[in-house]
């Protein structure tokens, strides 16, 4: 049975404890929410404090009213930070939100271009290994399309960045459990440009349709890039970063 700590307003911990049920799964895509009455049961609060923890999270659009059936969890269309991927890493062991999967569709050696090699401190046209994935919503719609980048030197010891098959828990944590290597901080560069013909058919989008391009760069504590990924979404999706105060 949840219990109300004092370091928090009550509406905040009923607020994060919805969320967190959402970010692991336990509450997904289209489940109904308990009623305010029952959370003012189930945690010993009064109903207007229920309802304002339900309101809070209708405003960050997580959940949604539904006309004759109560409060469920919404569908989650919005484009999450690399740091918010890894938090979902840290907290739930998986990088996917609830409803997402993904198809692995090229992992190989490959030579290092320019940008790559100066992220990754190796030689232009050095081995790089290229994972490329493609992101779904439970609908089998594509939703993103990113290709990570490593230095080919790990092939040997993480075989599995070239395998074309989903690493649960994501390529940089499993990273860290074969060498050692936490990374300890990221950067997210977002941009726009318009999609070539071939991202265009990939997403679904119109040629020449707006695309947001996310380039992220994990970094272990000596600064030292663990992995180089660049995103690609369509342009009207909102962006969502999630940070402690």
């Amino acid at each position: 049975m949840p219990q109300i700590q004092r370091s928090l307003p009550p509406y905040m911990q009923v607020t994060a404890a919805i969320r967190e049920q959402i970010e692991t799964g336990q509450l997904k895509p289209g489940d109904l929410l308990p009623t305010d009455r029952k959370i003012a049961e189930d945690w010993k609060i009064s109903r207007a404090t229920a309802q304002k923890a339900l309101t809070v999270l209708k405003v960050e659009g997580v959940i949604e009213a539904v006309q004759g059936s109560g409060t469920r969890v919404a569908a989650d269309d919005r484009h999450r930070s690399g740091r918010d991927r890894a938090a979902a890493v840290r907290k739930a062991g998986r990088i996917y939100t609830p409803g997402e999967y993904a198809k692995i569709t090229k992992a190989e050696l490959t030579p290092a271009p320019a940008d790559v090699a100066e992220v990754l401190d190796i030689d232009q046209g050095a081995p790089a290994i290229r994972r490329v994935r493609i992101t779904y919503t439970a609908e089998n719609v594509a939703r993103s399309a990113s290709t990570s980048w490593y230095d080919g030197a790990l092939a040997a010891i993480a075989p599995l960045l070239l395998k074309a098959e989903r690493i649960k828990e994501g390529s940089w944590r499993y990273l860290e459990e074969k060498t050692d290597r936490a990374a300890t901080h990221g950067q997210d560069r977002i941009s726009e440009r318009n999609a070539t013909p071939e991202e265009a058919e990939i997403l679904g989008l119109e040629e020449g349709a707006a695309l947001k391009v996310t380039r992220t760069i994990l970094r272990d504590a000596d600064g030292l890039a663990i992995e180089y990924g660049v995103s690609i979404s369509g342009g009207g999706r909102e962006s969502v970063y999630d940070y402690d105060l």
